[in-house]
């Protein structure tokens, strides 16, 4: 998976837009961060997932998905590597990080399936 496809998943879910925060790019749902590109480095991603879809995720692909250190990765806040991660699998993780950060209405308006 390259950055550009990173940001056209991203940018395919309903009202996500591109932004800037830290000098990295990320991804909102109504002014909301779920994703961002560029942390640590130019190759990863993260998403704001729980610690419950960060278990899963890691537990699936441990050379694609990362906790992020510190306090945030305790939260849920997962790396991606973006070189290792198939589209597949990135897809359903940044519909999750969409979720959990879109209003409740607009989530449920996802025909998606986890």
């Amino acid at each position: 998976m390259t950055v550009a496809d990173f940001r056209a998943l991203a940018l395919s879910l309903p009202e996500a837009a591109e932004s800037s925060h830290m000098d990295h790019p990320d991804f909102r749902v109504r002014g909301k961060i779920f994703a961002t590109l560029g942390y640590p480095t130019a190759e990863w991603g993260v998403l704001k997932l729980t610690p419950q879809q960060q278990q899963h995720y890691v537990g699936a692909a441990p050379d694609v998905f990362v906790p992020v250190k510190g306090a945030w990765g305790k939260r849920g806040a997962t790396s991606v590597r973006l070189r290792a991660a198939r589209k597949t699998d990135v897809r359903k993780a940044i519909v999750a990080a969409w979720c959990n950060t879109a209003p409740k209405t607009l989530a449920r308006q996802l025909d998606f399936p986890l």
